[in-house]
């Protein structure tokens, strides 16, 4: 299965309760067609960089799903027919959760090399600094 990020703009004059149940009819289509929802959120009502639809603002819903690529057509295209739908926008993040996690490894296995052959760190100089000079103004004041 992929993992998928989800972003849809519901029109604003919306209810929540109309939200609600769009949402949950989005999860359950998910949910039908073998996939799991790993999270959903509702971001609000925002303003938009640009008028979509004859819309300047939208409430935001984002999820996160694990499933296959024929779920997810199908889940765009009932956005695509849904009313209410302003936009959406689908992302794939496992290639990308895979990549960080690869990285992330890396890192901590370089760290840990380093830290077992890292000299000792520096510390406070041995000799006594000389206190600087006065300024030119307080020696003639003197």
């Amino acid at each position: 299965m992929r993992t998928y990020e989800i972003v849809y703009i519901v029109k604003p004059d919306v209810s929540e309760e109309d939200l609600d149940k769009l949402i949950s009819q989005m999860e359950s289509l998910i949910t039908n067609n073998g996939g799991t929802i790993q999270k959903t959120e509702k971001w609000g009502r925002r303003r938009l960089a640009y008028q979509v639809r004859r819309q300047r603002e939208g409430q935001y819903v984002i999820t996160t799903t694990d499933c296959e690529p024929p779920a997810l057509r199908e889940f765009e295209r009932v956005l695509k027919v849904s009313e209410p739908v302003i936009k959406f926008q689908t992302v794939r993040i496992d290639e990308e959760l895979k990549r960080l996690e690869k990285l992330r490894r890396r890192r901590e296995k370089r760290g840990a090399s380093k830290g077992a052959a890292a000299p000792p760190a520096p510390g406070p100089p041995t000799h006594p600094v000389p206190p600087a000079p006065p300024a030119p103004e307080q020696a003639a004041a003197s």
